[in-house]
């Protein structure tokens, strides 16, 4: 049995390197850690093989996941990936400072990995870029791509959600940071149309915005809907607790 100590490891901040064009833990990092900390026993209970970061920034994230799953799960194969050849420097170092392993590779999304990939990711971690900006901010050099999401912060995230079903294996799960803005219920509608189940992990408000965490699954009893069919029942009513705020991400923090 774990010692608490064990079970709350997690990338200390002060390994975890920086550079002026790299998007530093903040607010939503720290939620998606939480809700992978929440989520313990239950992403050991699937022992994965293969997990996958899309948009490392700083490697906190991706790093954190490591130390989570700990010794338990030795074998695990990591992979990270980020747009910002800058982030994927950053997160090397960081990988490196806590003495964990991983493959990071500069590229969108994930590609040129898809099809290496496919199909046998069983733990994905995502924090996009969810902010509602102009769109041609989105995809942009430097450290603004990490949070330009263009109309209604959902440019990225829609390009990813494809990916993901593509990677995931028949046991992985998606874990997704999302903003009110972006409509998580029409999120969760999409992948249900694609067989999968979703509850929040961890939600989070703070002055600039109301974030939840969310975990996708391949779930063999939830039927395929077809699009623009009317959405599960309670579906909206976990919804209808986030309340709207202002929604930009601090660069700053």
């Amino acid at each position: 049995m774990l010692v608490p100590s064990k079970i709350s490891r997690i990338a200390q901040i002060r390994l975890v390197n920086c550079h002026p064009e790299v998007y530093e833990p903040c607010d939503d990092s720290f939620a998606l850690v939480d809700a992978l900390l929440a989520d313990r026993t239950n992403l050991l209970e699937r022992q994965p093989r293969l997990c996958l970061e899309v948009g490392c920034g700083s490697g906190y994230v991706i790093t954190s996941l490591a130390l989570i799953l700990g010794e338990e799960n030795n074998g695990v194969h990591y992979f990270a990936t980020d747009i910002n050849p800058h982030a994927v420097e950053v997160t090397r170092k960081t990988l490196e400072a806590h003495g964990v392993q991983a493959e990071v590779i500069c590229t969108d999304i994930a590609s040129g990995l898809a099809t290496r990939l496919e199909g046998m990711v069983d733990v994905l971690v995502v924090n996009p870029p969810y902010v509602p900006t102009p769109e041609e901010e989105v995809g942009c050099e430097g450290i603004t791509a990490a949070w330009a999401g263009g109309e209604d912060g959902r440019s990225v995230i829609d390009r990813i959600l494809p990916v993901a079903d593509k990677l995931l294996s028949d046991r992985g799960c998606l874990y997704m940071v999302t903003l009110t803005a972006n409509n998580p219920l029409q999120i969760c509608l999409l992948m249900r149309e694609k067989g999968y189940a979703s509850r929040i992990v961890v939600q989070r408000s703070t002055e600039e915005e109301s974030l939840h965490v969310i975990k996708f699954w391949r779930d063999a009893d939830v039927e395929v809907k077809e699009p623009n069919r009317t959405s599960p029942t309670g579906m909206e009513s976990w919804l209808s607790q986030f309340s709207r705020f202002p929604f930009r991400r601090n660069s700053n923090s």
